[in-house]
């Protein structure tokens, strides 16, 4: 039986808000009982809504808050629409209401695996309370697209990306091609995002309805990502009506409203 659970609301809007709501309740409690908190924020258009939510989350003491991110891809400058620093940047870090205590960003623009093992020494000091997550169009999760690398030990590594993953990524509006989407990342790996205490998915949307279902009611296995999830002790699912529309099983466990 999944420990995951499964949240369905209505829209997008409230998807997202319900997630940031249990993030923020998450990181309060956290740098409640241990006086600071380490995340992971995601990025991509799944998580627009969660993050205008949780930029405005009360009460939040963010410069006790060290903040990594998933993944960058590789020979991408700051400067261009698609780099995931300048989309953090934009719709989270600046907005915050006071510093973070750190916000550790990687760059693909030099060494790749030079920058793997530079953030994986800063996240190897910062065990990770919540870590904010998607699901992508070919079920990957950060850009560990399928066969993903199950075994391997290092919180960041060098993937390849796969033509879905490079679709979904022209089709949001990222690149004005498909040939300008970049052929590698870095990601962070499974293994890292499997040791976070908590973690929150936001994926909303009926183009993500077939991930969500093989995810969540398919056997775990290495070409479907993101199925890896259900053998965590403590995932959150948030999904709108339209991704949760295939599902079978779990739905019947599921909170709507």
């Amino acid at each position: 039986m999944t420990k995951l659970k499964i949240i369905i609301s209505p829209d997008r809007v409230t998807t997202g808000a319900r997630a940031a709501a249990l993030g923020a309740e998450r990181i309060r409690n956290t740098i409640e009982e241990r006086g600071e908190a380490n995340i992971i924020v995601a990025t991509g258009a799944s998580q627009f809504d969660l993050l205008n939510t949780l930029v405005e989350a009360p009460d939040i003491a963010w410069d006790r808050v060290t903040a990594f991110h998933l993944d960058e891809y590789v020979g991408l400058t700051l400067a261009h629409p698609a780099s995931f620093r300048g989309y953090l940047w934009e719709r989270f870090h600046r907005r915050l209401p006071r510093p973070l205590r750190a916000m550790h960003y990687i760059s693909g623009e030099g060494d790749p695996k030079a920058e793997c093992e530079r953030v994986g020494a800063l996240i190897a000091r910062h065990p990770i309370d919540v870590c904010f997550a998607g699901i992508g169009e070919n079920a990957h999760l950060a850009f560990n697209d399928p066969p993903a690398d199950f075994q391997t030990k290092n919180p960041y590594i060098v993937v390849a990306l796969d033509e879905a993953c490079r679709k979904q990524q022209y089709g949001e509006g990222w690149f004005r091609s498909l040939g300008e989407v970049p052929t590698q990342a870095i990601s962070m790996s499974i293994a890292q995002i499997m040791a976070s205490r908590t973690i929150i998915v936001t994926a909303p949307d009926a183009r993500k309805a077939d991930a969500v279902q093989h995810a969540l009611e398919g056997r775990v296995t290495n070409t479907v990502p993101s199925s890896i999830l259900q053998r965590h002790a403590d995932t959150h699912v948030f999904l709108d009506k339209e991704s949760a529309v295939k599902l079978t099983r779990t739905v019947e466990t599921a909170a709507t409203a």
